[in-house]
């Protein structure tokens, strides 16, 4: 029994509660100390999966392709990313439709703060933060350039802060709206580039993700808008009170601070949608630049055809001997005298 105690701890969420509701008695969860012991256990079990993944699926694939460095490098990478983003949209998706976060949008901020989870949200976000911890010992073992070391950690970093500030501050709810968008985009972006390592002509799943980041970014910017600008300021509870785990919802009544949100929200929002603009227009050029110089060079190969044909037609050369068209000499006979 006291090995199960210890086993719960780390592979079952800790901190369940009973809340009484209309229809009886409902377990949920709330955070605390040993979630990092439950997350530590999924860090070991996520290095085991990333191990798989990239032995039984990745590493075949990568020596049929013959990759350069550079391009294998990449290709791992966004191969474990499609897996990871794939099943955490499949995930994230059954819990909010589960929970009746979309069909009813006031629940996102409802009732705020949400201190108690649902079981399946609390293991979705220990879960996450483990997978984005455990990306850290994985730049070692996956032996990261250095060109790419700060890229990447900057990547996670953000990925930790976002998932950690939800989870710290009870905006589970948005929180998991919020990663459902961004690992939407993220999943064909990544997808793309392993159809590009593939075939590089193929770059058709690139357009797909184009239209999809757009629209992901528009219904981010409508939810904060929505949640922010409209949702927290009418809570009813306004007042300061972290052992409830109200920490800021009364700042959201003076409209200066809400105002100041919203526009920090806009210009992120707006610096993401340059940086794509930017590079989509960059890819465009390359690629009308590279349509016009196959054009030129189909031109001119077809310039020079008919000329080497032309001389071909007039004579040809037979052991270093000039022939004529009917294959006797050009020469002319002397005629023998009689």
């Amino acid at each position: 029994q006291v090995t199960a105690k210890t086993a719960f701890l780390f592979i079952l969420p800790q901190y369940n509660i009973s809340v009484p509701t209309p229809d009886g008695e409902l377990v949920q969860y709330h955070y605390g100390l040993k979630d990092l012991v439950t997350i530590l256990f999924y860090i070991f079990i996520a290095i085991i999966l990333h191990a798989v993944v990239q032995e039984y699926a990745l590493d075949k694939i990568n020596r049929r392709l013959h990759l350069s460095k550079v391009k294998h490098s990449k290709f791992n990478e966004s191969g474990q990313l499609v897996a990871f983003h794939l099943t955490s949209v499949i995930w994230c998706l059954y819990v909010v439709v589960t929970e009746g976060y979309i069909a009813n949008p006031r629940s996102l901020w409802e009732n705020y703060p949400h201190v108690y989870l649902p079981f399946q949200v609390k293991f979705f976000y220990l879960c996450q933060l483990a997978y984005w911890l455990h990306a850290l010992p994985e730049l070692y073992f996956q032996k990261v350039r250095k060109e790419e070391i700060p890229r990447q950690l900057r990547c996670i970093a953000l990925y930790l802060l976002h998932i950690t500030g939800a989870y710290l501050l009870n905006l589970t709810r948005l929180g998991l709206i919020l990663l459902l968008l961004q690992y939407l985009a993220e999943f064909f972006f990544h997808m793309a580039r392993l159809v590009y390592f593939t075939d590089e002509n193929n770059e058709k799943l690139f357009n797909v993700w184009a239209v999809v980041f757009v629209v992901t970014r528009l219904f981010t910017l409508t939810l904060y808008i929505l949640v922010i600008g409209f949702g927290l300021p009418r809570v009813e509870n306004q007042a300061l009170d972290p052992e409830r785990g109200n920490f800021f919802s009364f700042l959201f009544n003076n409209i200066l601070f809400r105002m100041s949100v919203l526009l920090l929200v806009c210009l992120f929002q707006a610096s993401v949608m340059w940086r794509f603009i930017h590079l989509q227009l960059r890819r465009w050029r390359e690629y009308w630049h590279e349509q016009s110089s196959r054009k030129r060079a189909a031109a001119t190969s077809s310039t020079k055809q008919p000329a080497k044909l032309l001389k071909r037609d007039s004579s040809y050369h037979e052991n270093g001997v000039v022939k004529a068209e009917n294959g006797t000499s050009p020469r002319t006979k002397k005629l023998k005298s009689p």
